[in-house]
């Protein structure tokens, strides 16, 4: 019995310095095949940690799946660029032409550069321009590895409640089961704890849709990205061009639909002095732009800072420079990986919530008013 229970124990310990090194193999590119041992050692300890990071929080033209041999094994993504100097043209190509920064690319007269900042591991497509008298970025709309994310989550969201629809359609007053059981819940979670109680009766049914889909576009978003192989990884919420979209599609959803008691109360708030009215216009307008902002800003913050986190602690292992620290840096990323997935569904209830509770305030009919006469 000692003797299994001191196997299984080995085993486990396997397990750990072999996830560890699997781990640090699929996203450190310094290694070289004919690299001897203690070669890539000393490699090891020119890792930049910070580099490593940046990398993986930002987006890329190609997407990265592991190395081979030394050499970096990734899925070319489409290029996209258009030029409206001199002359207006658009070129498309594969990012793969790049050969991962090392050759440029001529379409006509333009020759681009794939650039990287090796600080925050940006990338920028440019070319050399004689008029412009220098190097200029061409308007790039090109699928990166956010937007093929963006792209096949969206897909995945519409298979997953066109499949609910039908099974609805099917067994009419039946129990749900499968995916359908599993949706149901939460569907009505949204519908009953978020949408109902901050928005009302009378209207909640006109924005359930919308924050449906935003709910469950940000979890699943959220989830994705801490899947640490393809199709995952991307950073799409840490992003914070993609939580200004969805801020500002907040922002236009509860101004549209503000009604005259929610502006009234913005640029004639009642029983106001006079000469404090300038003063709370201005408070009340910066309010209105306060609260998306604030929306956007704490979903990029918490899903970027839970993704570096989780790569800052598998980088102590070669700051460490020792095997014993692999199982204790595992255990602390096996921690925060389950605690990332639990902040995954809560930023995306917050960003829900907060939202129903926005389009509340806009369309509820103040009633102080007619209490007071």
């Amino acid at each position: 019995m000692n003797n299994y229970i001191l196997f299984k124990r080995f085993l486990i310990a396997a397990a750990c310095v072999l996830f560890s090194a699997a781990l640090y193999a699929s996203q450190s590119a310094q290694h070289e095949s004919e690299m001897g041992k203690a070669q890539a050692m000393e490699q090891a300890v020119d890792v930049d940690i910070t580099e490593v990071i940046f990398e993986h929080i930002s987006d890329s033209h190609d997407w990265h799946i592991l190395d081979w041999k030394g050499q970096p094994v990734s899925m070319p993504l489409p290029v996209i660029l258009v030029n409206t100097k001199p002359s207006f043209s658009i070129h498309c190509f594969m990012s793969s032409e790049f050969q991962h920064g090392h050759a440029d690319v001529t379409r006509g007269k333009f020759t681009y550069h794939l650039d990287e900042n090796p600080k925050t591991g940006k990338q920028t497509i440019i070319y050399a321009s004689h008029a412009e008298g220098g190097e200029v970025a061409p308007i790039d709309l090109s699928i990166t590895k956010n937007v093929f994310t963006l792209l096949w989550v969206s897909i995945l969201i519409f298979i997953v409640f066109r499949s609910c629809a039908k099974a609805y359609t099917r067994n009419p007053g039946k129990a749900p089961r499968g995916l359908q059981g599993f949706m149901e819940p939460i569907i009505l979670f949204v519908r009953d704890d978020i949408a109902l109680p901050n928005i009302g009766e009378k209207q909640y049914q006109r924005f359930l849709p919308y924050l449906l889909t935003v709910f469950f576009f940000i979890w699943f978003l959220n989830t994705i990205g801490l899947v640490p192989f393809f199709p995952g990884s991307a950073n799409v919420t840490g992003n914070i061009a993609v939580t200004l979209v969805l801020a500002v599609g907040t922002f236009v959803v509860v101004n549209i639909n503000g009604n005259k008691d929610y502006w009234r109360h913005i640029f004639a708030m009642p029983g106001l002095p006079l000469w404090l009215l300038p003063i709370m216009i201005i408070v009340e307008l910066i309010g209105i732009v306060s609260k998306p902002f604030a929306l956007m800003i704490r979903l990029f913050a918490n899903i970027t800072a839970g993704h570096i986190i989780v790569l800052s602690l598998i980088g102590l292992i070669f700051i460490a420079q020792s095997v014993f620290a692999s199982p204790v840096s595992v255990v602390f990323v096996v921690f925060m990986d389950v605690l990332e997935l639990f902040v995954a569904v809560l930023q995306a209830y917050i960003f829900t919530m907060l939202t129903a509770l926005f389009i509340g305030l806009a369309v509820k009919e103040h009633e102080h008013e007619a209490a007071q006469a």
